[in-house]
């Protein structure tokens, strides 16, 4: 068995990656899965070490080169958040940020997303699909999630990311958030482990449940 962490982050739980998959988390569908409590969600994103310290020395989001007119995005898959950023190596995404927020502010942007395609049965018409996308200010999108691996192993089961502009954005930066954590030592750490042992049960990964299953998207 590999041992825990030495970079063990603060505000995350976190198991080896064997037990993740023995709780049999689904292997297909749409589902948030993600790591929370009764009063909140983890969410990550991934960011350039100006915007990442600011934010970790305010726990809230607002430097100078933080813009507040643009769309960002949240996922709540750590492992979908890694295949991104490619475990903190690509440019403008050296940290990533564990970040809690209130759980029923994040009830509330997935309650007001819209999907980032036109579906007839749930939209009508593509005309009234973009008015809907244009007058919302959350936009869902569901992406193979991935397994924590440096291949990038692709999954059946979608994760869920969901992108934040206008006045969602600014409550979420500056209202709804619990804590920011820079959990880079520990992703790099992780990237160690898989550069070495080219496996994820060398690894922990964040204790990871299904917070809400699909339901209509």
């Amino acid at each position: 068995m590999f041992s825990a962490p030495r970079n063990l982050p603060k505000t995350l739980t976190l198991e080896p990656y064997i037990d993740q998959q023995a709780h049999g988390l689904p292997d297909k569908g749409r589902h948030i899965i993600g790591q929370f409590d009764d009063d909140s969600i983890v969410v990550y994103q991934a960011y350039s070490p100006s915007i990442a310290t600011y934010a970790v020395e305010h726990q809230r989001f607002g430097s100078s080169s933080f813009s507040f007119d643009r769309m960002s995005w949240i996922k709540t898959s750590f492992a979908w958040m890694q295949y991104r950023c490619g475990w903190n190596t690509k440019p403008r995404q050296e940290r990533t940020l564990a970040i809690r927020i209130k759980r029923d502010a994040f009830d509330s942007i997935v309650a007001d997303a819209v999907g980032s395609r036109f579906i007839e049965e749930v939209h009508g018409t593509k005309e009234n699909y973009e008015k809907i996308k244009k007058a919302s200010e959350v936009r869902r999108q569901w992406d193979p999630d991935y397994k924590p691996n440096l291949e990038f192993t692709r999954m059946e089961r979608r994760a869920i990311q969901l992108g934040l502009r206008g006045n969602t954005l600014r409550r979420y930066a500056t209202e709804w958030i619990v804590s920011i954590e820079d959990i880079t030592p520990y992703v790099e750490e992780m990237r160690t482990r898989l550069q070495q042992a080219h496996n994820p049960v060398a690894i922990w990964v964040p204790v990871e449940r299904v917070y809400k299953e699909e339901n209509k998207w």
